[in-house]
């Protein structure tokens, strides 16, 4: 298991298109991926999860990958996240 923080830049939060880009990128690994948004982990690769954690811009949650690849699988998700979910 690994995981690391990351602070959501982009100026919107995770509202429905940079959602849609997390959960894309979370979905090419085959290992679990998950994050941690103050009392709630959420599954990293379900739309209705991410956008239920309702994250804003200046949010800090925690990537969790487990399992095969998941290495790479955080490396990705941070890249996304750091590089503005396209925004």
């Amino acid at each position: 298991m690994v995981s690391q923080k990351v602070k959501i830049t982009n100026p919107t939060g995770l509202h429905l298109r940079p959602a849609g880009i997390f959960c894309n990128v979370a979905s090419r690994y085959e290992c679990q991926v998950t994050f941690q948004f103050k009392e709630t982990t959420a599954n990293a690769k379900s739309m209705l999860s991410v956008l239920g954690a309702c994250i804003k811009t200046g949010d800090e949650i925690t990537l969790v990958c487990e399992g095969e690849g998941e290495e790479e699988a955080l490396l990705a998700m941070v890249e996304a996240v750091e590089s503005g979910l396209g925004e």
